[in-house]
């Protein structure tokens, strides 16, 4: 696992599959996460925090921006190493505490053997153990991280998707919503792709300065305009969510 400083306090973990964020909140007030990566990833993101300063009962939030393993894997071992409560949109709690199957994408032709060479490939990925979650997030609900943390509902890659705007530090979680791959692109592998890009659109319209994806690097500084010329260029493209430089 590689530990990566974005800002002064948030942090990125970046797995063989994903990535997850450690977020500081300002005057001691502990600290959250979002996403935890694959299964078995607790041990690591535990000791990174520990080289951040920061003990298992310092973490206050885990919060999943959705249901899929890469991001859920180790939330279960994190909660009880913690403490900490979890959040999670509402349409996607149930995946998350087990009780309902994760519904499968919808995949663009395209994406098919993507699809299934990433399926090879985590072929001996245990499945993220059942998670419960504290609170069910929807659509205008804020946090308290020292800053309003404002959530913005944002389905299409799976129901419950959901992004975390820092209104004031202009800082979005975008999870899987939005992937900084080679280019800014909708997520791959949606339940539902015109939602995804309806999605795209809508976090493009925030006021944003930086931007932290579930997968590809961060923007650090403009990433408003930067999201916003993305989401001109996919107006424009065919409705696929697609452009020419797609993988």
């Amino acid at each position: 696992m590689e530990t990566t400083r974005v800002t002064p306090d948030i942090w990125m973990f970046t797995f063989a599959v994903g990535q997850s964020y450690a977020v500081r909140l300002p005057d001691g007030r502990g600290w959250a996460l979002v996403d935890t990566g694959l299964p078995g990833h607790e041990g690591p993101i535990l000791d990174a925090l520990a080289e951040l300063g920061a003990g298992p009962r310092d973490v206050r939030d885990i919060v999943l921006t959705h249901s899929h393993f890469d991001h859920t894997g180790s939330a279960a071992a994190l909660a009880a190493a913690t403490g900490a409560r979890v959040l999670a949109g509402a349409a996607d709690a149930p995946v998350i505490r087990g009780e309902a199957p994760e519904p499968p994408p919808v995949l663009q032709e395209w994406e098919v053997p993507l699809f299934e060479s990433v399926q090879a490939g985590l072929a001996d990925v245990p499945p993220a153990p059942p998670c419960r979650v504290d609170r069910e997030l929807t659509d205008g609900d804020t946090l308290d991280w020292g800053e309003e943390v404002r959530v913005v509902a944002v389905p299409g890659h799976t129901d419950g998707s959901v992004a975390l705007h820092l209104t004031s530090s202009g800082v979005l979680f975008t999870g899987d919503t939005i992937a900084n791959v080679q280019q800014l692109m909708p997520g791959v592998f949606n339940t539902d792709l015109q939602q995804t890009i309806a999605s795209f659109h809508r976090q493009a319209a925030l006021d944003v300065r930086t931007a932290c994806f579930g997968h590809g690097a961060p923007i650090v500084g403009g990433a408003g305009e930067a999201l916003r010329a993305a989401a001109e260029a996919l107006a424009a493209a065919p409705q696929d969510g697609r452009t020419d430089s797609c993988p």
